[in-house]
């Protein structure tokens, strides 16, 4: 049982695990926190790996509508793990105490962790860079990367204040840049080079709904927060829909205007009149990114150590990653590749989660306390599910990697087709797997 609060001016959350979370959050605040957290500098580079490689692009029509696809599909999974800590009123985390058991949690968590402290880092990085644009200037990176760890780090001391400060002031100042943006650079027209190509269009849907899907392992940090289960969902999935389809298009757009070049495509943001500004508050905007990825952090490592003050987590896991982003300058293509095979352990992870709350062991109520007996079982479908994912898609972390994957491809005369979507079907069968295994596992049998 959690403990309740205790009576303070400004509900804020829970300095350790054990406390019962104050429940502030409304639609509103939460669908200003995920629509400033759909408009990403990250999500208006990435529009390339929607469009194709240069040679070989989609149309515009089918890249917004692999858009449109996949980011519903990833929202929806977002919004039922955001449902989920409404309900529980559990960090994500901490939920998984309820499917796996205490000490099987700790697998997730730590692999969770591995991705939030890489994405910290990223959105510095991504941070400084987009700074050092608006400034004209190639040098004042380490500045830049202080400031924004700075600031990063004070946000995440007073989580639930900052989402209020993002709901009054910061959301409505994001939907001007966006409007202004998408009108300036929508006027000026842009090339269609792969007018009626469609190939390419699964894959594309993928790489949407895996930028969607690197937040559910988060929602719940901060849905917990929610008054309503319904409030947390609705909020969560318009919210993040409308942003990231809106990011994407006008990511599209300039990619188009700056030749396919991703390196050029801030460009066609400073190009426009007065485009130095608007970029310069998307810039500021990024560093609740970087928030998110540091709060989570903590609330992750508050799986392990649950008695352990918030406050000196987020502190710490800041000047960590502030660090870190000091050091690193640039991202090679591994890794990316890592950060993506860390995603691709979350699409069947989610599955499982949602199955087995909704219809296996979580509809009479999950045990999430410290003493939660292990469910070993649940480590079959999830297992499964990562293979699937793999043998479809493989994540190019190294070639021995790739090789053995292709290698079982080759085995099973398997030959990748457009229909074969790593992500749809790396949640279909944990979760066919996961809900033929209910009679064993809903019924409270511990598996220890």
């Amino acid at each position: 049982m959690l403990d309740r609060p205790e009576a303070h001016g400004r509900a804020e959350a829970p300095l350790v695990l054990d406390t019962e979370p104050p429940r502030t959050l409304s639609f509103k605040d939460q669908f200003a926190l995920w629509l400033n957290l759909g408009v990403s500098l990250i999500g208006f580079s990435t529009a390339a790996t929607v469009l194709g490689a240069p040679g070989s692009e989609m149309s515009f029509t089918a890249a917004v509508v692999a858009i449109l696809a996949g980011t519903v599909i990833g929202t929806a999974a977002l919004g039922v793990a955001a449902l989920i800590g409404a309900k529980t009123g559990a960090p994500a985390m901490a939920n998984l105490r309820g499917l796996f058991g205490t000490k099987l949690s700790y697998l997730p968590t730590v692999l969770n962790i591995a991705q939030c402290v890489g994405w910290g880092v990223f959105e510095l990085t991504v941070i400084a860079q987009g700074a050092q644009t608006v400034a004209g200037t190639d040098g004042y990176r380490w500045l830049f990367v202080l400031l924004a760890g700075a600031l990063t780090t004070v946000l995440t001391i007073w989580p639930l204040g900052s989402i209020a400060v993002l709901r009054k002031y910061v959301a409505a100042a994001v939907a001007v840049a966006m409007v202004y943006f998408t009108v300036q650079l929508g006027r000026q027209g842009f090339p269609d080079p792969g007018a009626g190509n469609w190939h390419g269009f699964l894959h594309a849907t993928d790489a949407v709904i895996a930028l969607s899907i690197s937040f559910v392992p988060l929602a719940a940090d901060y849905t917990r927060h929610s008054r309503t289960a319904s409030a947390a969902f609705w909020g969560t999935f318009s919210g993040y829909t409308v942003a990231q389809v809106w990011c994407y298009v006008l990511g599209l757009i300039a990619l188009l205007q700056s030749g396919g070049d991703t390196e050029k495509i801030f460009s066609s943001f400073t190009g426009v009149w007065a485009g130095w500004a608007f970029l310069l508050v998307l810039v500021l905007r990024e560093t609740d990114q970087s928030f998110a990825n540091v709060y989570s952090t903590a609330m992750s490592v508050h799986n392990l150590f649950p008695r352990i003050d918030r406050r000196l987590l987020t502190g710490g896991i800041g000047v960590l990653t502030t660090v870190l982003a000091l050091q690193i300058k640039e991202f090679t293509a591994s890794y990316y590749n890592f950060l993506g095979l860390i995603g691709s352990v979350f699409v069947p992870l989610f599955a499982v989660l949602a199955v087995d709350y909704f219809f296996g062991a979580g509809r009479r109520g999950w045990d999430l306390s410290e003493r939660a007996p292990t469910r070993w079982l649940m480590l079959l479908p999830w297992a499964l599910g990562f293979a699937v994912y793999q043998f479809i898609a493989p994540t190019a972390i190294a070639g021995w990697w790739v090789d053995l994957w292709t290698g079982a491809q080759s085995a099973l005369h398997f030959t990748p087709q457009e229909w074969t979507s790593a992500s749809l079907f790396g949640f279909l069968v944990p979760a066919l797997v996961t809900l033929a295994l209910t009679p064993l596992t809903g019924a409270g049998r511990t598996e220890d």
